[in-house]
């Protein structure tokens, strides 16, 4: 059920995202991905690790996504905090993300090729979905698509491997 939940949670997170910033409530978006990632540290047995390991991922995000925009493969319609920067939502979702890996998706753990497949596959699709949602343009389709699945292919791997240091002996998900 733990894993249900967190999915649900990861899904209604992007859609949040996507949308917001499609349609101009990236604020609402932001809002709910940061209860999302509040929940989830609440619920962790290691908040302190789980929470050290969302902001090396956020970072991973910011960077990723950044060379992105100035590459120029990449027009997020709804801009950042600093212009140079990716935008805040696009942050949120690397957040959320995070809280899949020792969770939904911690099937992944220890499986670093297929990490870096999926990553190459799954990737550039969630952008290419984001783009057709509205919440961005493409500058340079194909330089972004190699782009995505160059950083994708690295990035899950990475992300799983940091995940692996964190300890996962979590209580089951009360709800009440």
């Amino acid at each position: 059920m733990r894993k249900l939940i967190n999915f649900v949670l990861f899904q209604l997170g992007w859609f949040a995202c996507i949308l917001g910033a499609a349609h101009g409530y990236v604020s609402l978006a932001v809002l709910f991905c940061l209860a999302v990632a509040a929940f989830h540290l609440w619920q962790s047995s290691e908040p302190m690790q789980e929470g050290m390991l969302l902001l090396k991922i956020l970072a991973l995000g910011i960077c990723a996504d950044t060379i992105l925009l100035q590459t120029g493969s990449l027009i997020f319609e709804s801009k950042g905090l600093l212009p140079s920067l990716s935008p805040i939502w696009m942050w949120s979702l690397w957040i959320i993300l995070g809280c899949t890996l020792n969770e939904s998706m911690s099937w992944l753990k220890g499986r670093f090729v297929l990490a870096s497949v999926l990553g190459a596959i799954a990737g550039p699709l969630s952008y290419l979905a984001g783009v057709k949602l509205g919440a961005a343009q493409w500058g340079d389709e194909t330089q972004a698509l190699v782009l995505l699945g160059i950083i994708w292919a690295i990035a899950m791997p990475l992300l799983f491997w940091w995940a692996g240091k964190v300890p996962s002996n979590r209580p089951p998900l009360s709800i009440q």
